[in-house]
């Protein structure tokens, strides 16, 4: 293993220490964070009210020495209050740019799918290009921009599904469930004293991993991860008979092998491995494609969800030795 490698496993272990302070019992939620994170890409959370969604994403901003801001999108959302707008100023007779919440490090979208598609798709410049554009001009966002979408997966009237263009810019669909009764018990013990989370994030009881500007140098070491042939191989299988599987109606495009292999060799990583295995791929293969795949309609009304069609896919595809 690399010097820089394991120093970004160092960091990764540090990092993941300093959330678990302050969210409980969702390690496996912290990890695929980390994940997505590491391969510079968004994530989509997927939970009911109340698990920590939002304190998770100010966390690991704070964790991490990024910026972070939250929007609340509504029914009545413009993508003017997410990107910005000009603004005439008389004293200088010029128009000025006032930047919207979006030129941030970690944007929180809470509850994306409230707003309508015109307000959603302020969103697509900005994940895909790192940049977004306001009265024909273009402007840069900052280059850790990693997007949080949050949805609550029970309530869903008047709501917005997610356009299927805007759901692939997602690396990994990440559930959040409430914790086991000890975490919960645990949780309970603390708000009635002063080490609730919220006000051990606020305190600085939680100390920052990395300072400003040096999450560009961490991610350079996934470069040291290795991948054999093999398991590229393995990778384009799994996703080509996602669109061939009796169960599935629209399977998933390229830029979902694109996804698995950079998810697969970041959680390689945060194992502390300098090599993908076949089991990397199988860990990552349900967050990358959950949210991808259109089933068919015969197989829905049996009740088959995304997940069951993807272990099926991992089941009839042949695993490298």
């Amino acid at each position: 293993m690399t010097e820089r490698l394991e120093q970004l496993h160092d960091t990764l272990a540090a990092s993941r220490a300093e959330v678990n302070k302050v969210i409980l019992g969702q390690d496996d939620v912290i990890d695929a964070t980390l994940i997505v994170i590491l391969a510079r890409q968004h994530a989509l959370i997927e939970g009911v009210p109340g698990v920590a969604k939002t304190l998770l994403a100010r966390t690991l901003a704070h964790v991490l020495g990024c910026e972070f801001a939250r929007i609340q999108f509504t029914p009545d959302l413009m993508p003017a209050d997410i990107t910005g707008t000009n603004i005439f100023n008389f004293a200088r007779n010029e128009f000025t740019l006032v930047r919207g919440p979006v030129f941030t490090s970690f944007l929180l979208a809470d509850e994306i799918n409230r707003a309508p598609a015109k307000t959603q798709s302020a969103l697509l410049q900005a994940m895909q290009e790192r940049t977004v554009t306001i009265d024909r001009e273009t402007h840069a966002l900052s280059e850790n921009f990693t997007v949080f979408a949050t949805q609550n997966p029970i309530e869903y009237e008047g709501t917005y599904p997610l356009p299927e263009a805007q759901k692939d810019r997602f690396l990994l669909k990440v559930p959040i469930s409430a914790p086991d009764r000890d975490h919960e018990l645990e949780l309970a013990t603390r708000m009635l004293g002063a080490n609730a989370p919220e006000a051990c994030l606020e305190r600085g009881d939680v100390s920052a991993v990395l300072a400003a500007g040096e999450l560009g140098k961490a991610r350079e070491a996934l470069a040291d991860v290795s991948m054999r042939d093999e398991i590229t191989g393995y990778i384009v299988d799994v996703i080509r008979r996602t669109r061939t599987h009796e169960s599935v109606l629209v399977g998933a495009g390229p830029r979902a092998t694109q996804a698995l292999v950079v998810s697969s060799r970041a959680h390689a990583a945060i194992a502390g491995r300098d090599f993908v295995t076949p089991d990397d791929v199988k860990a990552m293969a349900i967050p990358v494609l959950e949210h991808r795949l259109i089933l068919r309609p015969e197989f829905e009304i049996e009740g088959m969800t995304s997940a069951e069609a993807v272990q099926k896919i991992l089941e009839s595809v042949a695993v490298p030795v």
